[in-house]
């Protein structure tokens, strides 16, 4: 039976970003931190890095969660330690984005290198936790054993992978907080379902925030998210993955992000997902060869003779991704046994 008292943490991450969203894009008018809206003409600067709002949403909430199990469940030290790290993994992604935000995507912001070294070392929590299960099992062969290979290969890999390529796929008003909101319920329902009923909460926390975030961030956009919360969602995407044993899961369901790394390393990584905006608010290819989803939704649109908007490439990927997440549950529903 669920607590009742679990409504508070939920309501408080809810609110608090709710409420000092508003005050954080005051700010970022007032210091100039504010971003072009890449899919219209002549559309007024969007405050930027907004995300780092929801973000604090989750971490205030998540707080208050670690005190009702402690305080009123008496929860062991093992949770702690892992909802510490989570928590750390989580802040160290956040701040890095944050600082590639500030540096400025336009100009380059954080080298290649120097994020791919800094998210790697974000993943340092889990693998000194040893977190997760070392052993897997394949179809027709067997249960195979990682061990050690697993904290400090395995782990690093997926936080890197998913909190870097999770902010490929952007770019359009609501698109990544929707995507968060898909993945982490997808997840967060599996994790329940598996009896990892905390993992399944933190999900939920998130949930909530980007969800609060997302009355700010739908078409037409009062705020951005910036990499602060999109490397946070991906790496929250790993980390709920890989401490609920849903590796494989998480995997599948992750093929629009999977997709998009293809279509990015197709324009070398330096093609934009941005469609080229018309006056009568419609968009256009940007390029003459797809380099993303986004594009490939803008030219299957062209074809069927729909007119492409930017709602509409945004819904386009939310049915795709809810289908694969379908699909990912029919195809790994032994996990629910």
């Amino acid at each position: 039976m669920i607590d009742l008292i679990l409504i508070i943490p939920v309501l408080i991450s809810f609110f608090t970003t709710l409420f000092l969203m508003p005050f954080w894009i005051k700010k970022a008018r007032d210091i100039g931190l504010l971003w072009e809206e890449m899919n219209k003409i002549n559309a007024e600067k969007v405050a930027g890095s907004g995300g780092i709002i929801a973000v604090l949403g989750f971490i205030v909430g998540t707080l208050i969660y670690i005190a009702y199990r402690v305080f009123y469940l008496q929860a062991s030290n093992d949770f702690l330690i892992a909802i510490f790290a989570l928590i750390t993994v989580i802040l160290i992604l956040a701040g890095i984005g944050l600082v590639d935000d500030l540096l400025g995507w336009q100009r380059g912001g954080l080298s290649i290198r120097s994020r791919l070294i800094l998210i790697l070392f974000a993943a340092v929590p889990l693998v000194v936790i040893n977190a997760g299960e070392s052993s897997f099992s394949l179809p027709f062969l067997g249960t195979f054993n990682l061990g050690i290979f697993y904290p400090l290969i395995i782990i690093p890999i997926g936080i890197v992978g998913a909190a870097t390529t999770f902010n490929m796929l952007a770019g359009y008003n609501g698109l990544e907080a929707g995507q968060g909101i898909l993945l982490l319920s997808a997840l967060g329902f599996a994790a329940y379902i598996t009896g990892n009923s905390w993992l399944a909460f933190v999900s939920l926390l998130m949930i909530i925030c980007l969800l609060a975030f997302l009355l700010y961030n739908l078409n037409p956009s009062k705020v951005f998210p910036g990499d602060s919360l999109t490397y946070a969602i991906g790496g929250l995407i790993a980390i709920i993955a890989i401490l609920g044993n849903l590796e494989r899961l998480a995997v599948f369901i992750y093929i629009p992000y999977i997709l998009e790394v293809f279509f990015k390393l197709r324009g070398g990584l330096k093609k934009q997902s941005f469609g080229k905006p018309n006056k009568d608010g419609t968009l256009d290819l940007r390029y003459n060869k797809i380099y993303g989803l986004e594009h490939l939704s803008i030219w299957l649109m062209k074809y069927f003779g729909i007119k492409p908007t930017e709602n509409k490439v945004v819904y386009s990927i939310w049915a795709f991704q809810f289908l694969i997440i379908i699909i990912g549950f029919i195809l790994f529903k032994g996990i629910f046994t």
